[in-house]
């Protein structure tokens, strides 16, 4: 099942898809069938009677409001490796704002902190229920869909320190969607193997399968959920392959194009906006970061 949260004739609600052009509207609260759609099926959706046409809808980012969204980083060796690397000892983790998220469609800002803003395709896990004392955290997953989590790769680099506020948190820089598949799709819980790719203005970049990951699912969603008690609808970021352009030196342009896709879940496609500028009040060097052209 596809799950998307949509914008529609000045409603935003959730929506079950049906074929590759019409869905139905979920009438039921979110917390009431997130928890439940495994084990009791479309019934606890109380679905709309009337289809609605996809194309006379908006896709927005699969987030339920009140739910956060975390990433992990350093999690695939071969783009470790390529950037001189190696495995880490754990996991990194980050929290990105929901002001950050946006659109399967929908354009990626350009922030005026930087100068290197770089792409990065990622399996985002989505939260059905809380871990609990479930055995197996991926388990109490709703189901996977697709990120681009677009970082500024210059962030820190004046203060020669991590900067991940600035990196990874960015307004309206994050393309996460179109929509949810959920877990019965993909044989349940366990480590999906999905090839994962993205192109920049038709030209592949990245082609990796999730398999590659360092540390996998279950033990992402222990290592949040161990310091953040994770909650129905948040979202985790898994981590991105090689390829990307902190390795080649090739960073995003405006007006280019980015589309990052997913084995069995689908495609995002973004064009990247003009570079937006701080307004001339503002302190540049309190700020840290280059704003000219």
């Amino acid at each position: 099942m596809r799950l998307a949260r949509v914008a529609c004739a000045g409603e935003v609600f959730w929506a079950a898809l049906e074929g590759d052009d019409h869905l139905r509207h979920i009438r039921a609260p979110f917390d009431r069938w997130a928890g439940l759609l495994a084990a009791r099926g479309a019934e606890v959706l109380d679905l709309a009677a009337e289809p609605i046409a996809l194309a006379g809808c908006r896709l927005l980012p699969p987030l339920e409001p009140g739910a956060r969204a975390f990433g992990i980083g350093l999690n695939y060796l071969s783009h470790l490796e390529r950037l001189g690397s190696q495995a880490p000892a754990h996991s990194l983790g980050y929290i990105k704002p929901a002001s950050a998220l946006i659109g399967a469609y929908d354009e990626i800002g350009y922030p005026p902190l930087t100068r290197e803003l770089d792409y990065e395709v990622e399996l985002v896990a989505v939260l059905a229920r809380p871990l609990g004392e479930e055995p197996r955290a991926s388990a109490c997953l709703l189901g996977y869909t697709v990120g681009n989590d677009i970082s500024a790769r210059d962030a820190g680099r004046q203060i020669a320190r991590l900067d991940l506020l600035t990196q990874k948190a960015m307004d309206r820089t994050t393309p996460v969607g179109p929509w949810i598949v959920t877990l019965d799709e993909f044989g349940g819980a366990g480590q999906p193997a999905l090839e994962i790719s993205l192109s920049v203005n038709g030209e592949r970049r990245q082609l990796d399968n999730t398999r590659q990951m360092i540390f996998g699912i279950d033990e992402l969603l222990n290592y949040v959920d161990a310091r953040i008690t994770l909650q129905p609808g948040d979202l985790l970021f898994t981590g991105s392959s090689h390829g990307v352009g902190l390795e080649s030196g090739r960073f995003l342009e405006p007006g280019d194009t980015v589309e990052a896709r997913i084995e069995g879940i689908g495609r995002l496609c973004n064009r990247v906006g003009a570079r937006r500028r701080l307004p001339a009040a503002r302190s540049v060097g309190r700020l840290g970061m280059p704003v000219g052209p």
